[in-house]
C-alpha cells in the first residue's frame, strides 16, 4: 500500500490519498446485457480479459451471450434477472471471475451490490460502496461537496410539513424551485414549481412518486434556473 499527497488548487491543503495495490484482472462477469455488455466485452477482450455473462431465458439468443467467452443461465423473473444479486455473484464465483463489471443502469449504482461483491472476495469495477451510498443520496452528496468547498445550488431538505415554513424557505432561495427525490434518478420525484401557491400540491406528488419508485419519500427543494423547457 502506498500513501501519496495530491496537491489541488493553488492555496489548497494537500489531500492524502491511499493507493491500493493493483490486482491483475484476468476474468470478469459482466452484470448487464445488450449493447452495454457488448461494448464492455469488446474493450475487455482487447485487454486480454476473459468475459463471462449471466443470462435469463428470454436473453438466450441475445448478442452479448454469443460475444462472451462464457455464458451461464440464471433463473429469475424477466424484469428482475439482472437485479438478482445472489445469482450474479454465484455465477461470478462458479466461473472463477476475479471481478464484476456492472455496466450502467441495473445494479451499477447499488451500494449493497458493490458491498456484496467485495465481501465475496471479488473486485467491483466501479466506486467503493461507501462512495456509491454517499453520492446516491442527494443531501449527503451536497453535504460532502460543501465540506470540500465545492459550491452547491441553494436549497434545503424537506424535514417540515408546515406550509408557511416551506413557503418562506422556498421564497428565500427564490422561485422557480425544483423539488426532487433525494434517492434514485431518472426524473422520478421531480417537480418544477413556479409559484408558491402550487408548492404543497407539488411536494405531495413528488413525495408519492419518490416513495413508489425508490421506497424513499425524502425530497429536497432547490433553486432552479430558467432555460429551455422550463
Amino acid at each position: 500500500m502506498h500513501v501519496v499527497h495530491i496537491i489541488g488548487a493553488v492555496g489548497a491543503a494537500p489531500v492524502q490519498a491511499i493507493l491500493l495495490p493493483m490486482i491483475r484482472i484476468k476474468k470478469i462477469l459482466i452484470a448487464n446485457r445488450g449493447e452495454i455488455a457488448v461494448r464492455i466485452i469488446k474493450a475487455a477482450k482487447e485487454m486480454g480479459i476473459v468475459c463471462v455473462v449471466a443470462y435469463p431465458p428470454h436473453d438466450r439468443l441475445a448478442l452479448h451471450v454469443f460475444k462472451a467467452d462464457e455464458a451461464y443461465p440464471i433463473f429469475s423473473d424477466k424484469t428482475e434477472a439482472y437485479l438478482d444479486i445472489d445469482q450474479l455473484i454465484d455465477v461470478a464465483l462458479k466461473s472463477g471471475a476475479d471481478a464484476i463489471h456492472p455496466g450502467y443502469g441495473f445494479l451499477s449504482e447499488n451500494a449493497l451490490f458493490a458491498r456484496r461483491v467485495q465481501s465475496a472476495g471479488l473486485q467491483f469495477i466501479g466506486p467503493d460502496h461507501e462512495a456509491i451510498a454517499t453520492m446516491g443520496d442527494k443531501m449527503k452528496a451536497k453535504k460532502m461537496a460543501t465540506s470540500c468547498g465545492v459550491p452547491v445550488i441553494p436549497g434545503f431538505e424537506l424535514l417540515e410539513t408546515d406550509e408557511a415554513y416551506l413557503r418562506k424557505q422556498s421564497e428565500a432561495i427564490g422561485f422557480p424551485v425544483l423539488i426532487k427525490a433525494r434517492a434514485g434518478g431518472g426524473g422520478k420525484g421531480m417537480r418544477v414549481v413556479h409559484e408558491a401557491k402550487d408548492l404543497m400540491e407539488q411536494i405531495g406528488q413528488a413525495v408519492s412518486e419518490a416513495t413508489a419508485a425508490f421506497g424513499d419519500g425524502g425530497v429536497l427543494i432547490e433553486n432552479t434556473f430558467k432555460g429551455p423547457g422550463i
